[in-house]
């Protein structure tokens, strides 16, 4: 049996068979996600959603070419951000990104941004059910910063990106699994949050059902194949999934950007975020934490005269090499240079003459970055009772001297998820359950766990 797999990303949409029987993901297929519109005001980042459509579709046909008799389609999506369409699915909006980030403009009537004002409107208890997720590219506060400049209208339906291409393409009506309801859901309900609507005083819409991860929202005909198409999922959660995080586990995901993360099997809100999961569990979070791209800033220091004279240049191995040299130092580094949880002002502190060249810069950041992990860990689990680390994400597989470094903070057992495919395995698992293959996101799980005991990680 086989299934077809897209990931709706920000960079990219890619594409893959699933080999249900085989438990295997089939080559990638990609294009590029659309990019942002041209000339907008700043802050402002908009997507052409009908050109998402078009380059979704060529995904989905060169797949379905390749499929034989394939059973049904499943997807992950970027989270967050907003379009708007009418009762026919017709768009009113371009999609207004999770990158957006207009709210941040001062706000006419206050002397404080529309963010901050829509942050006043709310109680702490309303935030905390929203799961701490009134980030700048939320749907509720990019809905907000619309209906200020009258221009959300009555009736509109507001949806993710995912959602709206597979209403579209199955013409269908719009549906959202939980897992993308990303700071719109009470999550005490499990349903839109109407009360936070309310004091925010967003005019009257019309929010699309939520069904569940195994519901099918729309039939998908394609090369003569009619598909099931089941609603996306948050790709954040599908990755994890795909890592196959389990109870007792501590998620770190490391790449451009960096989440710590863990699963609860009850609804604990406190001062991070909260999403939903699988199978009625639910999964704490603190994200944008400083990582890849905070490093890359490190690496334009010391890589400008390098680049200069060898454009082709790799300067990493080099890097590498630098820090293996450096075992230990006391020069300080602040890899807070994006705005975020820790922060929005990095730092190099504590310089003197033998103590700031490449392999002790680096040495630092990485130290840095080792402690910011288990501050946020521990911020998420006071208890500490996690009994195993799991890693993912380019960076630890990538950067040894990193994951030398998360392992001497933490001091406990860890794995190292190997690939980049999490989320296609997180759908090659969603796939597993819709067909009845499994009848839980955990017996899933489970299967593929048993059936590559782990040739998939580094332990």
């Amino acid at each position: 049996m086989q299934y077809l797999a897209l990931d709706i990303g920000s960079s990219s949409i890619k594409g893959a068979l699933l080999d249900l029987e085989r438990l295997q993901i089939g080559a990638t297929i990609r294009r590029a996600c659309p990019g942002p519109v041209s000339g907008l005001p700043p802050r402002h980042f908009e997507i052409d959603p009908h050109a998402v459509i078009r380059a979704t579709e060529e995904v989905v046909t060169e797949l379905a070419a390749k499929a034989d008799k394939p059973a049904g389609l499943v997807s992950c999506t970027q989270m967050a951000g907003t379009v708007l369409v009418d009762h026919r699915g017709q768009p009113l909006t371009r999609y207004l990104s999770w990158r957006d980030q207009r709210v941040l403009d001062t706000h006419p009537t206050a002397a404080t941004s529309y963010y901050d004002h829509l942050h006043a409107q709310l109680t702490d208890g309303q935030r905390a059910e929203l799961g701490g997720e009134l980030k700048t590219g939320a749907s509720t506060s990019l809905l907000y910063w619309l209906a200020c400049q009258r221009q959300l209208p009555h009736g509109a339906t507001p949806l993710g990106l995912g959602e709206y291409v597979w209403a579209r393409l199955c013409n269908s009506a719009p549906a959202v699994e939980r897992t993308n309801a990303l700071g719109a859901l009470d999550l005490t309900t499990s349903d839109w949050h109407h009360t936070a609507f309310a004091a925010l005083d967003l005019p009257e819409l019309q929010w699309p059902q939520l069904v569940s991860p195994t519901e099918p929202i729309g039939t998908l005909s394609i090369a003569g194949h009619q598909l099931p198409c089941f609603a996306p999922l948050g790709d954040h959660q599908c990755a994890l999934l795909g890592t196959r995080l389990a109870a007792g586990e501590l998620s770190l995901n490391i790449s451009t950007g960096s989440q710590v993360s863990q699963l609860s099997t009850r609804l604990q809100l406190g001062s991070y975020q909260t999403r939903t999961y699988f199978d009625g569990q639910f999964l704490n979070s603190i994200t944008h934490l400083p990582a890849g791209r905070s490093l890359d800033v490190l690496l334009q220091l010391v890589n400008q005269l390098a680049h200069e004279v060898s454009p082709n240049h790799d300067p990493w191995p080099a890097i590498a090499r630098a820090v293996h040299d450096t075992p230990d130092t006391d020069l300080d580094v602040d890899l807070a240079f994006f705005a975020g949880p820790l922060g929005n002002r990095g730092s190099i502190g504590n310089i003197q003459i033998e103590n700031l060249n490449v392999g002790t810069l680096f040495r630092a950041a990485y130290r840095n970055m080792a402690e910011n992990y288990r501050r946020c860990a521990d911020q998420l689990c006071p208890a500490a009772d996690w009994q195993r680390l799991v890693l993912s994400g380019s960076l630890p597989q990538n950067s040894p001297h990193l994951l030398e470094a998360i392992c001497q903070e933490f001091a406990c057992a860890h794995r190292v998820c190997r690939g980049s495919e999490d989320t296609l395995w997180g759908l090659l698992i969603q796939s597993l359950v819709t067909c009845g293959q499994a009848s839980s996101f955990q017996d899933a799980t489970q299967m593929i766990r048993q059936t590559f005991s782990g040739s998939m990680t580094d332990e």
